[in-house]
């Protein structure tokens, strides 16, 4: 509640009213559902593999980009040497056709860029969405249809043509993990641009804006003290969910040669030359396939949770874990009365 209608009230009444926990309430939301938690669990998991990467490749001995030729079989065109692609007390998940590089050193490395573009890239997204919401809804009429025109541009812009565009022209010499991020954030604002300001033009009309407008405050000290505490919860929401997108864009574009470049370890990237070993070495397929899914799968899970903790009314879309049976066996959701239940 805005801090110039708690003194209007507060004038002319004895009774104070704490505040609620919203905090605590969103954690025992989110605790009530199973999947989410087993989802967050394992985005746990992998980010303390990806951040503890050079210390497990040091356990193992391996680096990323070290070749062994000696463990590649060249007569046969490059196949690794041994049973299950190398897989041995040296190298815990084999080596990589034609170079030899350890494959468990890859992977982990390559879940710090995969996980590390996804999440830098959200944060630039979700910065220059709330932004552009934000200015477009407490503007005039003018730097509202401007702001309006610029997002309605952004959002018709097919994102894999325009990433594959601009990553062409950019000299090689550029970092290209960040210019993966930059790319990514800088095109894929627009949805969370019209969200803001949809939410923003919504809570302009309540009390407590109205309150704090007719208080003397500034349009920024209103934004910053009434509006973005209102945002919180639909813009962690539709981050949550972004962050999955941007690793399956970042695999694309690593996939297709125009993302991350060797010997920088990526998923998308160590995809882009296992489709001809499939068959000689199918794990060099199958284990950035299964991380890649098992990171999109836990990311998107969680963020339904965070999206069904912080409001409570909206029934889970996968409904796993969030389930219970009534006294007749029918299967419902926590938090949702029956047709009985609400007309007793």
């Amino acid at each position: 509640m805005s801090e110039a209608l708690v003194a209007v009230e507060a004038a002319g009444t004895d009774v104070s009213v704490p505040a609620a926990s919203g905090a605590r309430q969103f954690w025992r939301r989110l605790r009530a559902q199973r999947a989410a938690l087993v989802a967050a669990a394992v985005v746990a998991l992998l980010v303390l593999v990806a951040l503890a990467a050079p210390l497990l490749t040091a356990l193992e001995g391996q680096d990323p980009t070290t070749y062994h030729p000696s463990l590649i079989d060249s007569a046969r065109g490059g196949v690794p040497t041994g049973s299950l692609g190398g897989i041995g007390a040296d190298h815990w998940l084999g080596v990589e056709p034609q170079t030899g590089r350890d494959l468990f050193a890859r992977l982990v490395y390559g879940a710090r860029v995969s996980l590390g573009v996804a999440l830098a890239a959200t944060v630039v997204q979700v910065a220059i969405g709330v932004a552009v919401g934000v200015g477009s809804a407490l503007g005039n009429r003018w730097v509202d249809q401007l702001l309006s025109r610029a997002t309605d541009i952004i959002v018709s812009m097919p994102l894999m043509i325009m990433s594959l565009a601009l990553l062409a022209i950019v000299p090689s010499s550029f970092p290209r993990p960040v210019l993966v991020t930059l790319v990514i954030g800088l095109i894929a604002w627009g949805n969370i641009a019209k969200i803001v300001r949809a939410q923003t033009l919504s809570l302009k009309g309540l009390d407590y804006v109205s309150a704090a407008r007719l208080s003397g405050w500034g349009a920024w000290r209103v934004a910053r003290r009434e509006l973005l505490p209102g945002l919180a919860a639909p813009v962690i929401t539709y981050g949550a969910l972004l962050v999955p997108t941007n690793i399956s864009v970042e695999a694309a574009l690593s996939f297709l040669g125009v993302g991350v470049k060797p010997p920088t370890p990526s998923w998308g990237q160590m995809l882009t030359a296992a489709d001809v070993w499939h068959q000689a070495a199918p794990q060099y397929l199958l284990l950035p396939a299964g991380a890649l899914f098992v990171t999109v799968l836990a990311l998107t899970v969680l963020g339904d949770g965070v999206r069904t903790a912080l409001d409570p009314r909206a029934a889970s879309r996968l409904r796993v874990g969030t389930g219970r049976k009534d006294a007749k066996g029918v299967k419902g959701v926590k938090g949702v009365k029956s047709d009985k239940e609400a007309t007793a």
